[in-house]
């Protein structure tokens, strides 16, 4: 096994500038950096996590508080998860996963060890009970999501509430003047989970504020669920021609129910949506829709945790990136009845 004496060797230089060059705990030239760098690339050294984190106080691990639990889009998940890996390594930082399961408990469990130097959360609720922990911790946080109040927290999300609103603008802009929202599954309202409830917040005020008829409709995540959410609306809004989703598990089986009940999206019905961009785009009908911006929560919320690591004066509480609706195929203006 490759150890920093063989490293420094190779370099020419002494253990310590190696160990130096490590942990950026003392200024070295830029010349005997990169004899470093190319030693420990050609002999493949790897420094021990244990002795790096006596050696630097850091482990050079992150905690990803991630959402396993139902009324949860996985495969949206999982790309905020490559993400953060993904950027915490350009950082040289390990990730380690924590499942929303854990609470409390498994934030203090980590949080009481020099198991992770910094944690990243995501399902943010409104009310969040892990809060008081955040804000008494030593170790560092960042919050993907907002709860009610983020005071003394530092938060980054997309903002939902005027993702709704964009959504809704689009389709007023079309002549419609009937609308509604298929929403999260139910169980994610009852959690009162920010994103979602602000979904709902902006939908419901921008139809108010163009004077739209509009309704929402919590929806199991299941494409036996479509059918029926879509029969329900035209039951109880038989003049709808306009339809928000904030559900990605539904958009493909939602466009085929309506289109079984005799509505052709977009002639007769309007299709809006929040969801990735990858996702609308690969609809039968391409949705147009408000990006999704995982990749980029992801990127920022690791860039946001290294300056809060790096004694950054300046990191904002609030991140906030605003929506970007794409025109697709799915929308178009609403026909005379």
């Amino acid at each position: 096994m490759v150890k920093i004496t063989d490293v420094a060797r190779h370099a020419g230089v002494s253990p310590s500038t190696v160990s130096y060059a490590l942990s950026g705990k003392r200024p070295i030239s830029e010349e005997t950096r990169r004899r470093v760098e190319e030693a420990i690339r050609e002999l493949g050294y790897r420094p021990h996590a244990g002795a790096r984190a006596l050696a630097s106080s850091r482990s050079k691990v992150l905690a990803l508080v991630i959402p396993l639990r139902a009324g949860i889009h996985i495969p949206v998940v999982m790309q905020f998860a490559v993400s953060v890996v993904t950027t915490a390594r350009r950082y040289d930082h390990d990730v380690l996963l924590l499942t929303q399961e854990e609470g409390e408990e498994g934030l203090r469990r980590v949080a009481d060890t020099a198991l992770v130097d910094a944690l990243i959360l995501m399902d943010v609720q409104l009310h969040d009970p892990r809060l008081h922990l955040l804000r008494t911790l030593e170790r560092p946080s960042v919050m993907i999501g907002f709860p009610a109040s983020s005071e003394g927290l530092t938060c980054i999300d997309l903002d939902f509430k005027a993702a709704g609103e964009r959504c809704v603008e689009h389709l007023a802009g079309l002549g419609h003047r009937v609308v509604a929202l298929v929403g999260s599954p139910p169980e994610v309202y009852v959690r009162q989970t920010a994103f979602a409830q602000r979904v709902v917040q902006g939908f419901t005020a921008a139809a108010d504020r163009n004077g739209l008829s509009s309704a929402v409709h919590p929806c199991e995540a299941a494409p036996g669920s479509a059918r029926a959410v879509a029969e329900r609306l035209l039951r109880e809004q038989p003049a709808l021609t306009g339809v928000v989703v904030h559900n990605e598990a539904l958009l493909e089986p939602l466009i085929d129910a309506f289109e079984q009940l005799g509505l052709r999206v977009p002639g007769d019905l309007s299709v809006t949506a929040i969801c990735p961009d990858e996702l609308a785009e690969s609809v039968r009908v391409p949705i147009t829709s408000v990006a999704l911006p995982s990749a980029e929560l992801g990127t920022r919320a690791v860039e946001l945790l290294m300056r809060k690591l790096g004694g950054g004066s300046s990191v904002p509480e609030a991140t906030l990136l605003p929506p970007r609706l794409t025109e697709r195929a799915s929308t178009g203006p609403r026909t005379a009845p």
